[in-house]
């Protein structure tokens, strides 16, 4: 697999790509990479002649600074996953490389009610700074295919909102999520649950998929409600929010037949550990 670090080396390589007529998919990661990411890199491997992944902790999307220092990162472990998995370039810049100065940094983008509800209100900025690197990273890549997994709803949403507006010449792939054998929903975070949270975490989950079996006698507010109460029923869990919403738009609805699709979204904390989970229930 071949590791580039600098901007240059990439569009080089990218150059070379294109000149060869390859098909080029790629998967955007922060790195201590888990099955959930591998699926995305096994999928681009079937649906692409080359793949290329992408690590980099993006500072400006995290608006909590502990956060953002506490975010593992194992990149030693995640080069020989990724060559495992035949992932064929690993571009793994650094921040300086990425923001030798602080122009782009300052770009603005407007996603109307799609950055300002539900992760956005909780996470200001936060998708702000995902639209700036999501769209540095496409136009250093170039790909042919973009993939993304299901567990960031609203964060594919906002690349889709993105692609769409620059009428960027990349396909977005939604994955679905992966998940361990309980129902938790994989994530790099998850590795920072104590034993005791770790045995909790499971509940998020299995409460979304109860909130399906509520459709018949409760209306989505009193399923929202019922849902928030039974998390509390945990004194580990601190619900941020817990919302029924259609999964198109992402905008909360009165009845179940107010959209042909219908997604729940939940964000809460385990402990110092922010999970977010999400299922389609209609």
């Amino acid at each position: 697999m071949l590791v580039l670090k600098t901007i240059s080396d990439a569009r080089a390589w990218r150059d070379t790509v294109r000149q060869e007529q390859k098909s080029t998919g790629f998967v955007p990661t922060m790195g201590a990479l888990h099955p959930g990411h591998i699926s995305l890199i096994r999928k681009a491997n079937i649906e692409n002649d080359v793949v290329v992944a992408s690590i980099f902790v993006n500072p400006i999307q995290f608006n909590n600074r502990e956060d953002l220092d506490n975010y593992p990162r194992t990149l030693d472990a995640d080069i020989r996953r990724l060559e495992e998995v035949a992932c064929d370039v690993l571009f793994a810049p650094a921040a300086a490389e990425m923001y030798p100065d602080q122009n782009i940094v300052n770009d603005k983008y407007n996603f109307g009610h799609l950055d300002k509800i539900l992760e956005g209100k909780y996470r200001p900025g936060h998708f702000n700074g995902v639209a700036v690197v999501v769209r540095k990273l496409f136009e250093i890549i170039q790909p042919d295919r973009a993939y993304f997994g299901l567990k960031d709803y609203q964060q594919l949403k906002i690349v889709e909102a993105l692609v769409k507006y620059h009428k960027m010449p990349v396909e977005i792939i939604a994955c679905p999520t992966l998940r361990e054998r309980d129902g938790l929903a994989m994530s790099s975070r998850n590795v920072r649950l104590t034993h005791h949270e770790r045995s909790i975490a499971p509940v998020i989950h299995r409460v979304l998929l109860e909130i399906k079996d509520k459709m018949d006698h409760l209306t989505p507010k009193g399923a929202q409600i019922w849902g928030v109460n039974q998390l509390n029923k945990y004194a580990e869990i601190q619900v941020e929010y817990l919302q029924i919403v259609g999964a198109d738009d992402l905008l909360p609805i009165e009845t179940w037949t107010d959209k042909k699709s219908v997604a729940v979204l939940v964000a809460a904390y385990l402990g110092k550990v922010r999970l977010i989970d999400n299922v389609i229930i209609k």
